[in-house]
Parts: structure tokens; sequence; C-alpha cells
């Protein structure tokens, strides 16, 4: 770990700087633009490697400076159509004067660091130039935290709807996936579409510097319920943590607002500016991610380098990109737009394409976002700090928060589209209609929000809360179980307290395994004849997702058998083994997507079972898992966490990788999810656990 320095001289006087302990970084100075500018100082020091790698990768500029190979040029030409780097003047101009000062302030201090003693020994080795950090780059930085994992799996899953449609998937078994969220579905239109590859590329492990934001818990607690008699306050958000540095960067900042100290404490992201995660004096904040629907295509019809608009045609915007490559030729590539956003594919010949649009990366969204980020630290209650962090829009977000005074909120935070009557954006829309098209944002108070709901908690767990509001923003989500599992938990003990907070976010018990468990056990009753080892086990089993627990195999092997049997099997409409195997080994999506799917597994009767029954289904996955080998659940569960940009290629280095085992499951409270795709391991788990009791002037954090 990098020696601190005492004091620095920030713009506006000295910045006393010291570890604790822990090691966390504790900044104190008189102005709060000094200690933004003190944090871009430490983030420089100890996550400067992560600042570097974020804005090749944002920027699409890996190729340049690291690698020339064709996957780094993958993944450039994936970044470079998103533009994540462009629109500065645009979003400048929409900067308050207070976060300008702060996005100044920060990027001075980031300046400072590098200047004076130059970039990573790892960048220093392969060459890498310094290039100050810039706006540009707090925008990078900021798209990718509200682009990556979410909003991308967004974009896939409506691009695999398509590709499945094509492939003969019907309205019947949509219907059943998607019930009520078919507004606007034209099958025979969207089987003339032309499909791009739209995926981002997995194999390559710098791609591991772009924060994937993957899923999380938070929940605050009314002091009416608590042992302190003040509200209490949970957060854990769950990333891919194969990497190391860890994503977040844990500090202290210290200053003085008209006359009285203040302070923030928690989790911030390097890059940017402020606390993403963290509590004031007067407030405390968690996030997760909302799955509302920020991302939308349209089918354009394309000839000639044009777009149909009503009976005439216009021309697409092109903007041109040069990718330069260490070593080997550059690559010259022409991106197509319009208002429906980027274009996949050339629009040269007769065709119907997709264009897609993405809600934050519009310019207001960063500079609303770099301002709340900064009004929140100012909020002196619930309702001001709600009213600010509707304002971060950059991605979609839960915001939970709780107060000195003992109030608890929620708030939906994003740029959610208003689109036309009975559409709900799950499916592209011809895109020569003007009246498919954008209509404006909906504003805050129209989104999913409470305020000292009557008892006394509020919880989101990437959860369906479309009735919390005036609007359904969102299409599907991670289902209910672990929401469901907190809720259970809260109203198991009373009165409340930290240790209590933690103990939960801790629970590996999964409500998803336990509505499965209620159907099996007749048939699991029925072969114990047959398998009574495996059968016993799963019989008693708790549906806690322990390392020791062959149960939890056991189980597993069933659900992957099951969907095998629904989604797998090689009828008409069905997804089919290719695919399905596909989406298995070479994507995340199925992780997502999994409460989808169970919608119509735990139907009675469904379309996808054909003419079977949803008992002679369960039978067949579950006769096969059970006369299936089952080790314990954590023989395999064995993570190397590697470096951020050595990977796990070295052999074991103290401080460089790391081995970790991991409990959970896809629907447990602490979440475990392990994807061993191409060239990588994708690993969902809790990245960073917070408790705080507005009672004490502290945070609990892991």
């Amino acid at each position: 770990m990098p020696r601190c320095p005492a004091s620095l001289n920030a713009p506006h006087g000295r910045v006393d700087l010291h570890r604790d302990a822990a090691g966390v970084m504790h900044l104190r100075a008189t102005h709060l633009d000094d200690a933004f500018w003190a944090l871009g100082y430490c983030h420089a020091m100890d996550r400067g490697l992560q600042l570097i790698l974020t804005r090749l990768v944002g920027a699409g500029r890996l190729s340049e400076h690291l690698r020339a190979g064709d996957e780094a040029v993958e993944l450039d030409t994936f970044f470079r159509k998103l533009n994540f780097a462009g629109d500065v003047e645009a979003t400048a101009r929409r900067l308050t004067p207070r976060a300008r000062a702060a996005c100044e302030a920060y990027c001075g201090g980031v300046n400072h660091r590098f200047s004076r003693h130059g970039l990573p020994w790892e960048l220093r080795l392969l060459r890498v130039p310094f290039a100050p950090w810039s706006l540009a780059d707090l925008m990078i930085v900021a798209r990718l935290m509200g682009y990556m994992g979410m909003a991308q799996t967004q974009a896939t899953t409506e691009h695999l709807l398509v590709q499945w449609i094509q492939h003969g998937l019907d309205r019947v078994r949509l219907e059943e996936l998607f019930p009520g969220r078919l507004g606007g579905l034209d099958e025979t239109l969207l089987r003339q579409v032309t499909l791009a590859e739209r995926v981002v590329p997995s194999g390559l492990p710098w791609g591991e510097a772009a924060v994937a934001f993957a899923a999380s818990n938070n929940w605050a607690v009314s002091g009416a319920l608590t042992a302190s008699g003040r509200p209490i306050l949970a957060n854990d958000p769950h990333l891919d943590i194969n990497r190391l540095p860890p994503v977040w960067y844990e500090t202290v900042l210290e200053w003085r607002h008209h006359g009285r100290r203040r302070y923030a404490m928690g989790a911030s992201l390097p890059g940017v500016p402020g606390i993403v995660v963290g509590r004031t004096p007067d407030l405390a904040w968690g996030v997760t991610y909302a799955f509302m629907d920020v991302v939308d295509s349209w089918v354009e019809h394309c000839r000639e380098g044009r777009h149909r608009r009503g009976e005439g045609w216009e021309p697409f915007r092109q903007r041109r990109e040069i990718i330069r490559r260490r070593r080997g030729a550059p690559v010259e590539l022409t991106v197509h737009e319009n208002d429906h956003g980027i274009l996949e594919g050339a629009p040269r010949e007769e065709a119907w394409l997709l264009c897609t649009r993405w809600s934050g990366a519009e310019p207001e969204a960063v500079a609303a976002s770099l301002e709340a980020v900064c009004a929140v630290l100012e909020a002196e209650d619930a309702r001001q700090g709600r009213t600010a962090l509707a304002g971060l829009v950059n991605g979609t977000w839960n915001w939970v928060l709780a107060d000195r005074h003992g109030h608890i909120a929620y708030q939906m935070a994003g740029l959610c589209p208003r689109r036309r009557p009975g559409v709900s954006g799950l499916f592209p829309l011809p895109g020569w209609d003007p009246a498919n098209d954008w209509q404006g944002w909906v504003p805050p108070e129209e989104l999913p929000r409470q305020f000292d709901p009557p008892e006394g908690f509020i919880i989101t767990a990437n959860d369906d809360l479309n009735a919390l509001g005036r609007v359904q923003p969102i299409n599907f989500s991670m289902g209910p179980y672990r929401s469901e599992r907190i809720r259970r938990l809260l109203q198991e003990r009373r009165p409340l307290t930290v240790a209590d907070m933690q103990r939960i976010q801790l629970d590996v018990r999964s409500a998803q395994a336990e509505r499965y468990l209620e159907l099996l056990r007749p048939l699991l009753a029925a072969r114990l004849d047959r398998h009574p080892e495996t059968a016993r086990a799963l019989l008693d089993w708790d549906g806690a997702y322990r390392p020791d627990s062959r149960a939890a195999t056991i189980f597993e092997h069933f659900y992957a058998g099951l969907i095998e049997e629904v989604f797998g099997a090689p009828a008409q409409g069905n997804f089919g083994p290719r695919v399905l195997a596909h989406l298995r080994e070479r994507t995340p999506v199925l992780s997502y997507l999994f409460a989808t799917l169970d919608r119509v597994l735990l139907r009675e009767r469904s379309a996808w079972f054909g003419r079977r029954t949803r008992e002679e289904v369960y039978r067949a996955a579950l006769d096969k898992a059970l006369a299936r080998p089952a080790p314990p659940y954590g023989h395999d569960r064995t993570v190397r966490i590697g470096h951020l940009l050595l990977g796990d290629r070295l052999p074991w280095v103290p401080g460089l990788t790391r081995q970790v085992r991991l409990p959970g499951g896809r629907a447990t409270v602490f979440q475990g999810q392990i994807h061993r795709l191409p060239g990588r391991t994708l690993t969902i788990a809790p990245s960073y656990r917070l408790v705080t009791d507005l009672a004490e002037d502290a945070i609990h954090t892991a």
C-alpha cells in the first residue's frame, strides 16, 4: 500500500491525510472541493491502474496502448460505437457551478499525483503515456457505471428476444415469460430484421476494468423497530468481484460547511468524485440496480445510406472512428446514427436493421448525475436526500435512505423514457412512425418511491417494484426471492441491531429453492427406495447454500435439468439445445433471467411443457439429478481473484492474486454466482457490505 503524505496543498488550503488501522483513507479539508481534490489524489495514488484501465476500456483505446489482438479490437469497436467519451461540450454546458467545481477539483487532484509520481509500475512497463484526467474521463466512468452489467444485459436480452422470435417462439410462450409486457410486438416485422452481434466480448480479461453492476440488496429500518431508537440502513452491492484491487475505494471525507464540521464516509468509485454508498452526520444511503427499462431499439427500414421517415427518406449521421493498434495496421470504423441511437450494421443495401438508444448516454444524464453526487452530501434529511439522488440518472438505481430524524425513504432514479400508451419498450417498434418515439422523460414523482411506510422498513433487492409508482418502468427483474428472505428475517427479531443486519447480509438460505421444494417433496418421498441417499438429502434440506451442503448440489442439478427439459427441448418454438447451451456456456444472461424463467417453471400447466404436466417434467429432471454424484456444494466454488491487468495468468503471488470459496447462490441474500465463460470467470458476489445506525457516527463495513 503506497505511503501517503501527511498533508497536501490543495487549491483552497491544506488537506490532512491519514490511514486508519484498516487502511481506510481519511481526508480532512476546510472546503468540500479540496476534499474532492484530495480524493482524486488518493484514487490516483492507490487505484491509478484502475483509473487508467477504465479510461482505456471506455474510450475504446486498449488496442492502441496495451494489445493489438483481435479480442482487443473487438472490445474497442464495441465502446467506440457507444461513444462514451463523446458529447463532452454538451455535458459541460449542462453542469451546475457546484458540479463543475467538484469535477475540476477532482481532476486536479488526480493530475497532481500522476504528474509528480508517474503512472503505476504496470503501465510504465508497458510504456503507456500519461494524459491528464479530464471531464471526458469522468463521463466515461459515469457511463460505464450505468451501462455495464444491467443496462447492457437489458439491451442483450431484447436482442435475444428478436432472435427467439425469428427462431419460432410464439406469442403464447412469450406471454408466459413476460405477461402484460408485449405491447407493440409485431412478430412479422421482427422476422424481417437482420441482426448483428451486440454482446460485449467476454474473452478479454481487461474488460473487467469496466465496472459491472450486477445485483444488490439494500434496506432501511425505522427507529421504531431498532434497539437504538434510530433508523438502521444496510447495503451490499453485488458485482463481479474477480479482480484486485476491488471496485470500491473506502474513504472518510471531512470539511466545513456554514461553520460546522461535516463528514461523508463510505465507498467511492475511482474515476469520479463523491461517495456512492455511505452516510453523512444527517443521512445514510444505499443503492441497488433498478431494472428500469431505459434501452430501446427501433426497426429502421434502410437503403442507400438512408432510413425511412413517414413517406420520405432521411440520411444517417456518420461518425468515423479509427482504432489504432500498438502493433499492426489501424482499423477504420464508420458508425451510423440517428435520433433512435446507433445502427447495427451498414445501411447500404435495402434491409431492416435495429437502431438502439440508451437514456444514460444523454448529456443531461451525466451532468445531472455529477450534480447529484454533490447535492446528497449537503442533504439534511431523507426528503432532501431523495430529491438529490433522484437526479443520479446515468443508470437506473434504487436508492434507500435513512436520516437522523427517524425517517426512511425510497426513490427509483433514472431517465425513464415516456413511451406511447400500451407500449412496454421490451420489443423494437417501427422507427418510421413518429408515434413510437420517446416522448420525454418520466419525472421522479411518477417513478416508484416510498416515505416512512407503515410496516417500518423498506427493502429493494432487484425485485419488481412497479406497484410503488404511477408508471411501470420494469419489464423483467431478478424476482422476489432475496426481498422475501430479508423481509422474513426482519420480522423474526425485534428490536433490531447492527449485528442483526450483518447476519442478514451473510444469509445463504434461498426462498427460490424453498418454493421448488414444496412441489418436490411428494416426488422425493416416492423416490426414497430408488435413491435413498440423494432423495433424503434433498428432502431434509433447509434451502441453505453452504459449502458443505450436498443437497444444494443436488438441487442445482435438478434446476439446470429442469431448464434443459423445458427450454432446451428440440421442439418447435423452444430455444432448443444449441441455443440454450450457448446462453449457459458463453453468456451470463440466464443468471439475470432466472426469475423470468421461473414464471414458466412454477406454473401448473404451460405451453412450454408441451403435452406433459408439470409433475412429468419435474420427474424427468429430478430422476436425472438424483442419479448424479453429489459432492459438497463448495467443492468447485473456489475462485481465483486475479490482478486487474494480469488476471490470474501468474502463479499465486501475495497482493496480486487471492483464492476464496464462495457460498450462496443466485437467489440468496449473500449472492454467489460463478460463470466460467470463455477467457474469464465472472464471479457475482457482495463487493462491499455496509451497515450504519443513525444513532452513532460510524459505519460498519466489509
